[in-house]
């Protein structure tokens, strides 16, 4: 499950181990830099954000699908920083990773279904204490039904994890692993891994847990991205390429994997320069257009859009005036 380290809303460390580790620490051999895509800017941060709006500086999968997406999105997600409410699919996927997570720290024998199931009480506890917003998604629920019929789909999720894998069998060399390398363009990559498992002979497995049902094959590619993103991260640290990619959607039931070579990782290298060069454009112009698609149904900010007639808050960074030649922001080319 990728997310964001621009941003504290929506991360999964917050009911994740919560420490920065090492890539480094990967097997002695595998990863390198700090850790869990946990938030690299504090509440701290974000309370100072939210006075002086700063240029983006870094890019991780989730923004960079956002800008793909819609330029504005990213606009308001990493320069307005405009509040989101929490969905309950969101949160539900955040709840089953961190059971995930936890259950490694059990004895490889107790790693059963009914021992991950017993952690989810706990984890949604702590999930409402480090992310508060988070009850107000059952506040209209005073009897807790909805609640208990949203508890028992986790249960199911968690469940299906051990028709695909078995934990029993499993070493991960990491769990929540933040990873972030600068290109030799200065463009900084960070992310969260959600597991690395390295074999006794040195090859690396990136795996990622997904809550929902597995895309269709013509968005496959799409899928994978999120994964090439993070191979080309492990590559530039250590010069390594992960043996595999592995996504695990919990929703369907099945399990995705590609094989990168060095070649997919340098496409993926020179589209998110493209992608970094068209955002440093629309930073400096102020040029955010958005992209209307069937996603901006589920949009939280359509009363700032100007499709929905919004209007977006004030630019809070300096504009610089258009130059001849300038091309047109937020229209990427393919890949």
């Amino acid at each position: 499950m990728e997310t964001s380290t621009e941003d504290v809303a929506g991360t999964d460390a917050a009911v994740g181990t919560g420490t920065r580790v090492a890539v480094g620490t990967v097997a002695e051999g595998m990863a390198g830099a700090d850790t869990a895509d946990v938030p690299t800017e504090t509440v701290a941060d974000v309370a100072v954000a939210a006075v002086t709006a700063r240029p983006p500086a870094s890019l991780s999968p989730s923004r960079a699908n956002d800008f793909m997406q819609c330029p504005l999105l990213y606009r308001f997600r990493v320069i307005d920083k405009l509040p989101e409410k929490p969905s309950e699919a969101a949160t539900r996927g955040t709840l089953v990773h961190a059971v995930l997570e936890r259950l490694f720290d059990a004895p490889a024998t107790e790693r059963t279904a009914p021992r991950a199931k017993s952690l989810i009480p706990g984890q949604w506890d702590r999930l409402r204490e480090t992310r508060p917003e988070v009850v107000e998604l059952f506040a209209d629920d005073p009897g807790g039904e909805r609640l208990a019929r949203w508890l028992t789909d986790a249960e199911r999720l968690v469940e299906r994890w051990f028709t695909l894998e078995d934990p029993t069998r499993l070493e991960p060399a990491e769990r929540e692993l933040f990873v972030e390398a600068s290109l030799d363009s200065g463009l900084k990559l960070r992310g969260i891994i959600d597991r690395v498992d390295v074999a006794p002979t040195g090859e690396v497995r990136i795996v990622d847990y997904k809550t929902g049902k597995a895309p269709r094959p013509e968005y496959a590619e799409g899928a994978l991205f999120q994964m090439k993103f993070y191979a080309l991260v492990v590559w530039r640290l250590k010069q390594v390429v992960p043996r595999r990619l592995q996504l695990v959607y919990l929703g369907s039931g099945d399990v995705l994997t590609y094989d990168p070579v060095i070649a997919d990782l340098e496409r993926v290298e020179r589209k998110l320069h493209s992608l970094w060069e068209a955002i440093r454009e629309a930073t400096e112009t102020g040029d955010w257009r958005p992209r209307p698609t069937k996603l901006c149904g589920w949009c939280d900010h359509q009363a700032s859009c100007p499709e929905f007639g919004g209007t977006p808050p004030p630019y809070p960074l300096p504009v610089r005036a258009p130059e001849s030649g300038d091309t047109e922001q937020g229209r990427m080319g393919p890949d």
